[in-house]
């Protein structure tokens, strides 16, 4: 089968970071599933696992961390899909990835497709759909129903591909959006997507939030890096919730969280695949969900950009794109 490997962590620039490899078609045992991949998309979690270093690998590792395609075989265990089947899912990042032409993957972390969006338009959203979902209802215990609406929620980020779904979601449940976007494009796709309002993450994001009205919001989501932790300390409200994803060395002062006893949570959505945890058919049961959301027209997809075949090429042109910290959306690569 076709697939899209590294053996060298090299620079994106290099030719060689990425290589058009064939490999052997896996075969599907256990609570597996076997899908002939249509399209991935790429996510910054795929730059930083390529990033240069001095490791090397024996066999040509495949990465990638967003999928929709065909399910072309099951493993014995298999209760939740048929051959057949149209999915999208976000992978594990502790098994190959799904950068190649047929991918194993765990049921229990895989979705149907939603049947209104083509194959592209699919695998923009698993991984994102994942990290906001989690973060916005498992992690600061939003009701995703609307028990919590008219509540205020800051997105740091929001024009990034977990802003981007996270805005949608957030206005699903019926909370008052506040988005950040630094340049008019991202202003106006975060607008589109639904934010109440806007403001700019690299000027000062408390006067501009206080300027909106808000003293003080229920809810942040830092959706980009831990630079804004600050003033996301001194914007959270009494006994309120900061979620981030992102892993950093960035200092972090606790005192304002303490005397404001506000709580901070961390949201990696590999958790449950990496750690087997009990729950990890939580995943498949949040990507179904928002398939019936966006089946229904309650959410869009947040595709952006379209690169097409799946080779080595285009992913390095994905990869570089990713890592210029100014895409809009996401960016997909379709078809092999």
């Amino acid at each position: 089968m076709k697939a899209v490997a590294l053996t060298h962590y090299l620079p994106i620039a290099d030719p060689k970071s990425f290589l058009d490899v064939d490999l052997p078609k896996p075969v599907a045992s256990g609570r597996d599933i076997l899908v002939a991949v249509k399209a991935i998309s790429v996510n910054p979690v795929d730059t930083k696992v390529r990033a240069p270093k001095d490791a090397v690998e024996e066999t040509p590792r495949v990465i990638g961390y967003d999928a929709s395609g065909i399910v072309e075989a099951v493993g014995p265990e298999v209760t939740l899909f048929n051959i057949g089947d149209e999915v999208y899912y976000a992978g594990d990042i502790t098994r190959s990835g799904t950068n190649q032409e047929f991918h194993l993957v765990d049921e229990r972390i895989v979705g149907r497709k939603p049947k209104s969006l083509n194959f592209a338009e699919a695998a923009a959203l698993p991984l994102t759909t994942i990290t906001a979902y989690e973060a916005f209802f498992d992690r600061l215990g939003i009701d995703r129903d609307g028990a919590c609406k008219g509540q205020s929620m800051l997105i740091i980020g929001g024009g990034g591909g977990v802003g981007s779904i996270g805005i949608q979601l957030a206005k699903a449940a019926g909370l008052v959006v506040i988005a950040t976007a630094s340049r008019p494009e991202t202003e106006s796709w975060v607008r589109e997507l639904g934010a109440d309002h806007v403001v700019n993450h690299r000027q000062d994001m408390i006067a501009q939030v206080r300027a909106l009205g808000f003293q003080h919001v229920d809810h942040i989501a830092i959706f980009n890096d831990m630079r804004h932790w600050d003033a996301a300390v001194e914007l959270i409200r009494p006994q309120g919730g900061i979620v981030s994803i992102d892993n950093t060395d960035v200092p972090m002062p606790m005192a304002g969280m303490k005397t404001k006893s506000a709580s901070l949570h961390w949201e990696f959505m590999f958790a449950r695949a990496m750690h087997q945890t009990p729950d990890m058919i939580e995943q498949h049961k949040l990507l179904s969900y928002v398939a019936d959301e966006i089946d229904a027209g309650r959410i869009r997809t947040t595709l952006a950009t379209v690169l097409s075949p799946i080779n080595a090429e285009n992913m390095r042109k994905a990869h570089a794109l990713i890592e210029t910290g100014t895409a809009k959306g996401k960016v997909v690569v379709e078809g092999f």
